[in-house]
Formats: structure tokens, sequence, C-alpha cells
């Protein structure tokens, strides 16, 4: 069944972003040559996409792709980005910059999903809108085996979300995925 997930990485000390920007950590954990082409990893982005009928992005996420543009993993998906910046767009991309509340976007986000999820991505601020509102059905967080002490603290997302519902896996390389099923 479709729904709206959000998926985040996280480090295992629990932080979800570093500074110069969201997902650096992530990019040079995934880059590293120990991890570089895990068959497991690779599995779990291609399930991820797959999965994807369209994608919400918050500012600072974006921005780390227009500043690497040959990174946009997400093809022609739809993708959707609330910002209040002027941003350039990806050639190829479909992309639709909004400003507003996300319960506002939130059915025509589901509509270009399709039959697919949305997914939303990135170090929590979108997220935190959606989940306050109700929209997030299932919460993806995949521990990454790495301690960078610092960033914003997983704890904010999760916190008050039910533990009966967790579901893990591992990804191979030390790398642990939990499912919070917020549909109870």
């Amino acid at each position: 069944m479709a729904g709206t997930i959000y998926y985040v990485a996280a480090s295992q000390d629990g932080f979800i972003a570093q500074a110069p920007g969201p997902g650096e950590w992530l990019r040079t954990f995934a880059g590293a040559p120990e991890h570089a082409g895990a068959p497991e990893a690779e599995a779990h982005v291609a399930e991820f996409l797959a999965a994807a009928g369209a994608v919400a992005m918050g500012a600072e996420t974006y921005r780390s792709f227009v500043a690497d543009p040959g990174s946009w993993p997400f093809g022609s998906i739809p993708v959707w980005v609330f910002t209040h910046h002027e941003f350039p767009g990806i050639s190829g991309a479909d992309i639709t910059f909004v400003r507003g509340d996300v319960a506002e976007f939130h059915p025509d986000i589901l509509h270009d999903a399709g039959q697919r999820d949305v997914v939303l991505t990135g170090g929590g601020n979108l997220a935190g809108q959606f989940l306050d509102s109700g929209l997030v059905d299932e919460l993806v967080v995949t521990v990454l085996p790495i301690s960078p002490g610092s960033g914003r603290e997983l704890a904010h997302v999760v916190e008050g979300i039910d533990p009966a519902g967790v579901k893990e896996r591992s990804l191979g390389s030390a790398v642990l995925q939990r499912r919070y099923d917020l549909r109870r």
C-alpha cells in the first residue's frame, strides 16, 4: 500500500545531518572504498527509488544536489522542494518549488506519486512538519556505522513514536535499518 514515508540516514551516535550540508557525511560513507559497491546498499537504494512515485525535500537537501547536480538520483521522478529561496532547476529533473503549509500541498504530491510512495528526504525540518501534520505513514531510519559527534539529533524526529511498531533489518557492512509504522 502506497503511503508517505520519511527515509533518513542516521549516525550510530544519533545524528541525521551535519554541516557543511545535509548528507555530506552520508556521501562520504557511501564513497568510502570499504562501502562502495556494497550489494546490500545498492539493493536498498534501488528499492527506495523503485517505491518512490514522488519525492519531497527541503531547501538544504536540494541545495546539496544543486552543488553537485551529477549526484541527482531521482531521474524524472516528480520532486517537490519546499523553500523560501530561489534555486536553479536540474537538467532533466521534474521539480516543483513550493512554499507554504505541507498539508496544503500533500494531496498534489500524492497525486503525482500515483500508486507509489511519497518519499520525504533530508535532515528533519520538513519531515517534522509532515510528522506534526499527521501525514507520515512510515519512518525508515538507516543507521550507518559512523559517529560525527554533532548535527541534528534523530531523537527529535522519533520523539513520541511508539517503538512497538519497529522492525529492524541488516543491510550489511554494519548498517542497520529501522522501520517505524506510524499508521498504528
